[in-house]
């Protein structure tokens, strides 16, 4: 193995046992030279290697930030479908189906703690893994962000990557909540699978590291395209079990 895919296999294993959490900074390249004895392009080789697996993110003039462990998709930890997809050695695409400016709901001012009659963007993706088509994602963004979102171009793979190469805007904290829902035909169209076919929904809000909600989701999973695992012990359960809601989709 070369020495620079050591240093990169290193700095992997510091991030998935959270010497560096997300949002942290890694040492400097001249920092990271010293402690590994090397040249400071060998470690520019080992931290190429991180970025583009989606693990840290980059930005001319600043220290590279921690965006995402490897470790398996767990709810305890946030990860973006992108940072998922590239973890596991899948390719990732997305592609907006439509995105428009609108008053917020009274849901959309409650879950991202705006005022009543705010402006949020209101963005519908459909999301690849590999070529085919598995996820839709509904996404309302705070107003403070929505004009970055709308500067990206419609079939970028990563929005968490390049909203932190853009504005430095790491995500910090998620709530999600997962169900299944029938698809419609507007949803089995997208997805292309029959109309009533079992989706799994996952809601989710997204908050910077000072709680400041950026998003909130509705995402559905076409059936058999991804599933979750749960890790648990009797002193620590990152899951919580809620009653069904009931509303009519």
């Amino acid at each position: 193995m070369a020495r620079h895919e050591e240093i990169a296999e290193e700095l992997r294993q510091a991030i998935d046992s959270e010497q560096y959490t997300v949002g942290a900074r890694l040492p400097s390249e001249s920092e990271l030279a010293a402690r590994y004895d090397v040249a400071r392009g060998t470690v520019r080789q080992a931290v190429a290697a991180l970025t583009a697996e989606g693990l840290i993110g980059s930005r001319q003039g600043a220290r590279r930030v921690v965006l995402a462990s490897r470790r398996s998709q767990s709810f305890a930890e946030l990860r973006s479908f992108a940072q998922w997809a590239r973890a596991m050695g899948r390719t990732a695409t997305g592609t907006v189906i439509s995105s428009e400016r609108r008053r917020a709901t009274a849901e959309d001012a409650a879950r991202l703690h705006l005022p009543d009659g705010a402006e949020v963007l209101y963005v519908l993706r459909v999301r690849g893994l590999d070529g085919e088509r598995v996820l839709l994602e509904r996404t309302v963004y705070a107003d403070w962000i929505a004009p970055a979102v709308e500067r990206i171009e419609p079939d970028c793979a990563s929005v968490t990557q390049r909203l932190y190469e853009d504005t430095g805007l790491v995500f910090s904290y998620g709530e999600h909540l997962i169900d299944a829902v029938a698809a419609g035909t507007h949803d089995a169209g997208l997805l292309g699978v029959r109309r009533g076919s079992p989706l799994l929904r996952v809601r989710r809000v997204t908050t910077t590291h000072t709680g400041r909600p950026v998003e909130w989701s509705e995402d559905r999973y076409r059936p058999g395209s991804v599933s979750f695992a749960i890790h648990n012990s009797i002193g620590s359960n990152p899951l919580t079990r809620r009653p069904a809601e009931t509303e009519s989709d």
